[in-house]
């Protein structure tokens, strides 16, 4: 978009310079060099790491990473444009290309890092680390994790495999919170989205254990160099293995999740816009359901839960509200007719659900507040649904996979008659999502979302 936009303003200012008559050239297909700067565009962008999800973090190699790009873009073009005998485009235009491109790149740039950093310090979207380890190399983790362009990190401590190092101060405001005995129920009760392994892996017994129960879960975890795996002879079995560079350093990723990282920044900006987007267009819908909600029961519009998002982290999830005041109270009274087997609760008849409730989640009107929670982060607008707290704590571990991506309004199971499937079915149904998570497959389950709504099959 950016390209785009720079190509254009260039093309409007040599017009405002020369005129409209002299800034026309009519041998020149604009659209054919728009589409070839493109094309180039997005193959030297590749090649030169700008869309690498931590480049904005190094501002000077960020900008030269810039200058290189668009200059090699640019050539790219001229190039092709010299053997198709296309010798009429205008210096003038693709110097102020070149120069606007570049600035509104690394403007961009500086605007995610002036984002990240004010959501490191509020607390707002950190990726929370786990550090195996306390010595050497891990010390050198937390220092570089630390730095101020590292904000939007937060270390939860480290585990040794000696328990007498428990408490012992690494750096300021890290320490050694427990030793390998505690691992898993640390992943089971806390908010853990990567695991650093900082210690040779062979100073941990049955490390192969460890990895394996964080892959089941879903959790990424990254081994320092020492590449002593190999000696684990480990072959995960969801996981895909790759070598990244993480603040600086070289680490072996093992990642349960989908990597590709264009796709899910696509996907993030596109569940932004589009839930901005729809609150706008949808605004007279919103305000005559609240009036009729209003006028037809005691107690607020919206109801707001605790639900668990992405990794465990506990957020607020807002409906329109379609129970009477005190349904989470009548709950315990109505556990003997659950309908639903696993930790889920689920009536046909629930005598809580208010009449223009009814109408509401048969229709799914009553998920439209979530198009907040897409707004803030805290949901996408397909992925899996988000579960209770207390459900996830009967959850088994393979289960808890689930929460290894960004909750979501509908996912396969919504649009699968969500009320007929056990819910052993409906957590593999989620898995089945992350394992081949793609953009093609959130566009279908969107429009496949259309005509489940129309069906009135929601409840």
């Amino acid at each position: 978009i950016l390209t785009v936009a720079a190509l254009s303003i260039s093309y409007q200012l040599r017009s405002q310079l020369l005129g409209e008559e002299l800034s026309l050239t009519l041998t020149i297909n604009y659209p054919f060099l728009l589409t070839l700067l493109l094309f180039f565009c997005l193959a030297s962008y590749f090649a030169f790491s700008l869309y690498h999800p931590e480049i904005y973090l190094y501002p000077l190699r960020s900008f030269a990473s810039i200058v290189k790009a668009v200059l090699t873009a640019t050539a790219g073009t001229l190039i092709v444009l010299y053997l198709l005998h296309q010798a009429d485009v205008s210096r003038l235009l693709l110097g102020g290309f070149v120069v606007i491109d570049i600035l509104l790149l690394f403007l961009s740039r500086l605007a995610r890092l002036a984002f990240h950093r004010l959501g490191g310090q509020q607390g707002n979207h950190q990726k929370h680390i786990l550090i195996i380890g306390s010595q050497g190399r891990a010390k050198d983790l937390i220092h570089y994790l630390k730095s101020a362009q590292y904000a939007d990190y937060q270390i939860l401590g480290c585990l040794e495999v000696d328990d007498k190092l428990f408490e012992q101060e690494v750096s300021e405001e890290v320490r050694v919170i427990g030793s390998m005995k505690d691992f898993r129920p640390l992943l089971l009760n806390f908010a853990v989205d990567e695991i650093v392994f900082a210690m040779p892996l062979v100073n941990i017994d049955n490390a192969i254990e460890y990895i394996s129960f964080a892959e089941e879960l879903g959790i990424n975890v990254r081994i320092l160099p020492d590449w002593q795996i190999y000696k684990l002879m480990y072959q995960p079995e969801v996981a895909s293995v790759y070598v990244e560079d993480f603040v600086g350093m070289p680490t072996l990723a093992l990642s349960s999740t989908p990597h590709r990282v264009f796709d899910l920044t696509f996907k993030e900006v596109f569940d932004r816009v589009s839930a901005l987007v729809g609150l706008i267009v949808l605004a007279p819908l919103f305000a005559l359901i609240a009036l009729i909600i209003k006028l037809t029961s005691q107690g607020s519009i919206l109801f707001k839960q605790q639900r668990c998002g992405l990794n465990g982290r506990l957020f607020n999830i807002y409906k329109f509200r379609s129970m009477v005041v005190n349904a989470e109270e009548l709950r315990k009274e109505l556990e003997g007719q659950n309908e639903q087997d696993g930790p889920v609760f689920k009536m046909a008849k629930d005598p809580r659900i208010t009449w223009i409730g009814n109408l509401l989640r048969r229709t799914s009107l009553d998920e439209l507040p979530q198009l907040i929670n897409v707004i803030k982060g805290e949901m996408s607008l397909v992925g899996p649904r988000p579960p209770l707290p207390d459900e996830v704590k009967q959850y088994d571990p393979w289960q808890r996979r689930r929460l290894s991506m960004k909750p979501g309004i509908t996912c396969i199971w919504q649009v699968s008659g969500r009320n007929s499937i056990d819910f052993e079915q409906w957590m593999r149904m989620d898995l089945e999502y992350i394992d081949k998570w793609n953009l093609w497959l959130d566009f279908k389950l969107l429009l496949r979302t259309v005509p489940a709504v129309i069906r009135t099959t929601g409840r």
